[in-house]
């Protein structure tokens, strides 16, 4: 397969991964009542309703980096001026729609993300509040962003989700923000890989990093991706590293992009 053919093929796995979750959140939300919408999450002062604006905010913010960079510069240099609370006011926004409003607000979002980005070239290069990304990397964010937030909508419902073959995603962002993890929070990464080795869902074994690292992080995919993402305290989840780098690292790794997360506090029971 040439390159350019494998490039696309990449592309659209993603994409119909990125639609399958979003698909898999919207079954646990399209027949909620007015009253369930308004639920508190995990997510301090955020309802239901702020879980699913934010989804619909940020795929109106990729589909305007992916049709207008112009604009979408103005929008992120907007935020700088207000870092810490952009996010929140967009989904506070989103949340003060009636709720079959917020729901078709999020639907139409993300159907025209999705055809901007199965025409866009797979090579093509999108700003962003980080550095610009590829149209597999704002799929790979999204989902990942989808599937976090999915899994607060989730845990306030008391629903169990089965964890699929598309948190790879949800991982290899963890994996690859280390370092980020480090810079926000004003701190120097360390020079070294680690060794990542985490169970899937089927049984098999995602990797990343040299074979021979001394630091090294193992666990179960789903409970690495519950900790990058936050969804979880590090008490309750069966993830474990060899290594004062990469304990270290488990304490404030995050797979999302902005100030450094509060995190959730621990249950008292490992998972």
């Amino acid at each position: 397969m040439s390159d350019a053919r494998a490039d696309r093929a990449l592309l659209t796995g993603v994409l119909d991964d990125l639609r399958d979750e979003s698909d898999e959140l919207d079954r646990l939300v399209r027949d909620l009542t007015d009253e369930q919408w308004a639920l508190p999450t995990p997510a301090p002062g955020w309802t239901l309703a702020h879980q699913v604006a934010h989804l619909a905010w940020t795929d109106e913010a990729a589909l305007l980096a992916a049709t207008d960079p112009a604009a979408f510069a103005a929008r992120a240099a907007a935020a700088v001026e207000k870092p810490d609370g952009f996010v929140d006011d967009g989904a506070r926004e989103g949340a003060a729609l009636p709720p079959a409003a917020l729901l078709a607000r999020w639907r139409e979002g993300r159907d025209a993300l999705q055809r901007v980005l199965r025409a866009a070239p797979a090579k093509a290069r999108f700003p962003w509040y980080g550095p610009p990304m590829s149209p597999a990397s704002v799929a790979s964010a999204r989902l990942m962003e989808t599937w976090a937030h999915g899994q607060d909508v989730a845990d306030t419902l008391g629903v169990r989700r089965a964890p699929t073959a598309r948190l790879r995603h949800v991982a290899r962002i963890g994996v690859r923000a280390r370092d980020y993890a480090y810079a926000v929070r004003g701190l120097s990464a360390p020079r070294e890989e680690f060794r990542v080795e985490l169970a899937a869902p089927d049984g098999a074994l995602w990797t990343y990093g040299p074979e021979g690292a001394a630091q090294r992080v193992t666990g179960p995919a789903l409970d690495f991706c519950l900790l990058v993402t936050q969804r979880a305290h590090r008490a309750d989840l069966a993830v474990r590293a060899e290594g004062p780098d990469a304990d270290r690292w488990l304490d404030i790794a995050q797979a999302f992009a902005g100030p450094p997360g509060a995190g959730r506090e621990p249950k008292g029971a490992g998972r």
